[in-house]
């Protein structure tokens, strides 16, 4: 979908693609409130800017989409392979996949959510290293990093949705 696209295609047509960006309503109708788009950056500075008001209404709603890191989502939709693309780097051998377990198992008794990282690019030490700092922190401080990466996502997807690059 390039950006002419998104911006005259039917708003039925678009809402979907921008829930597998992230599935949060109030992203969602920010970033379909601004159509029409002079430039892609000016969709994603808007994608930004809207994705920086999270609520924890919204990064809940948005979490339910997140599997756990280091787990494969399933499916044949945008968003399942848009995950696997992103978690590709990180490790399949017994020991990285019993460490994120352990690790995921943890974060949530903790902070009663899924573990989130944008994981793209990132090795499985590297994700590790991250679950493992961030079980330390405050309740407030982790929340405001989930909504952080929860944005970092939303705004890889939602320039892969322009390029095309990831599709189910």
């Amino acid at each position: 979908m390039d950006l002419q696209s998104f911006n005259t295609s039917p708003v039925d047509v678009v809402r979907p693609r921008l829930q597998a960006c992230c599935d949060a309503p109030s992203w969602v109708a920010a970033v379909l409130a601004g159509r029409p788009y002079r430039e892609e950056s000016d969709l994603v500075r808007a994608a930004d800017e809207a994705a920086r008001r999270f609520t924890a209404a919204d990064v809940d709603q948005a979490l339910a989409a997140h599997p756990r890191i280091g787990e494969r989502a399933e499916g044949e939709h945008v968003e399942a392979a848009w995950s696997r693309h992103e978690q590709a780097a990180v490790g399949t051998d017994q020991a990285t996949t019993q460490a994120l377990a352990d690790g995921n198992r943890a974060y949530e008794e903790r902070f009663g959510r899924v573990f989130l990282i944008c994981a793209s690019g990132l090795s499985a030490d590297e994700v590790l290293a991250s679950l493992r700092d961030r079980l330390d922190n405050a309740p407030d401080t982790e929340a405001a990093v989930v909504a952080d990466e929860l944005r970092k996502i939303a705004l890889l997807r939602l320039e892969r949705l322009l390029t095309e690059e990831i599709s189910a």
